[in-house]
């Protein structure tokens, strides 16, 4: 994604190590390469996303509204953008982790930017 980074850059999508030093409550935006969807049985129909970028790994919340009426990219986009509200809080005590996530509130679907790219990668890897 380095190579598209000053086109992202212009629409405001900020790379994962950007976002570890968003305040927590703030709307960001995020794109990246989409490696992992789940929607176990057991988060009532939450799907989770994993997306990567140049600099590491974003974890996106999606809400099972949002599931349903962004249902194409959520599950055809090889590469996402996702804008929604950042969410940080520390770890258990005595732990020096960092729970991070982005709660989505849209989607767009920025594959063909990838061009010839995106025949390459591999499929990300997807659990229901």
């Amino acid at each position: 994604l380095a190579l598209l980074r000053p086109r992202l850059a212009r629409w405001r999508l900020q790379t994962a190590l950007q976002l570890h030093s968003a305040a927590h409550g703030r709307k960001v935006r995020a794109c990246g390469i989409v490696t992992v969807r789940q929607r176990p049985g057991t988060a009532k129909g939450t799907m989770f996303v994993t997306l990567e970028d140049e600099t590491g790994p974003v974890n996106v919340i999606v809400w099972p509204a949002l599931v349903d009426v962004w249902r194409n990219a959520l599950l055809r986009s090889q590469l996402l953008a996702v804008e929604g509200m950042w969410q940080c809080s520390a770890g258990p005590p005595g732990s020096t982790a960092v729970v991070r996530h982005l709660v989505a509130q849209r989607f767009k679907d920025l594959t063909p930017l990838l061009g010839r790219m995106g025949q390459a990668l591999q499929g990300s890897r997807d659990f229901h």
